[in-house]
């Protein structure tokens, strides 16, 4: 897809859903012998997610896996819609929207293996990490140039922001600290 037609599905988005292990991680998870794991999150993706916040853009987590790190993480980054341990997550999609009252065009979704595939293929603007299956990179409309884990979260509320004029807010406020010194 060509990035114009990138740019007006991304305009159109007021809900960014992600996939957390293969796109907020790496998709490694570290099982420690209590019983306990841990995951790597890239300090870039929660940025960006905050500044989605900041804009008024809704964000959430869509995982199939419960994770205490992934609950942990959602509330640092101040994201209240966190749907884990779903067996379907078409099921557990559909429920989210109708509860935000959108329309499928209005949702991206990032997600990175065949599971996510039937999320990816009917909301407005699908995304993967550029480490996600063949099979997802080859049907999603926007590919990361980040692996998961890596940023591509963080590029996927980049191209989101640009396309709804909200980028240029945020890098003038960074700048003008600057000039306030």
């Amino acid at each position: 897809m060509n990035a114009s037609d990138v740019a007006a599905r991304a305009a159109r988005v007021r809900l960014l859903l992600f996939d957390v292990d293969g796109v907020l991680t790496d998709g490694t998870v570290l099982l420690h012998g209590d019983g306990a794991e841990s995951k790597r999150f890239d300090i870039k993706d929660g940025t960006g997610i905050v500044w989605a916040r900041k804009a008024g853009l809704t964000v959430g987590l869509l995982s199939a896996r419960s994770s205490a790190a992934t609950e942990q993480r959602a509330s640092q980054l101040g994201i209240t819609l966190v749907r884990q341990g779903v067996a379907g997550k078409l099921d557990a999609y559909g429920e989210i929207v109708t509860s935000l009252n959108l329309a499928d065009d209005q949702v991206a979704y990032m997600g990175d293996d065949v599971l996510d595939l039937p999320v990816l293929l009917r909301v407005g603007l699908s995304a993967a990490p550029a480490d996600a299956v063949d099979d997802v990179r080859a049907r999603v409309h926007w590919v990361s140039g980040a692996r998961g884990g890596a940023g591509a979260a963080r590029e996927l509320v980049e191209v989101v922001l640009r396309a709804q004029g909200a980028w240029t807010a945020i890098i003038d406020e960074y700048v003008s600290e600057t000039a306030r010194r």
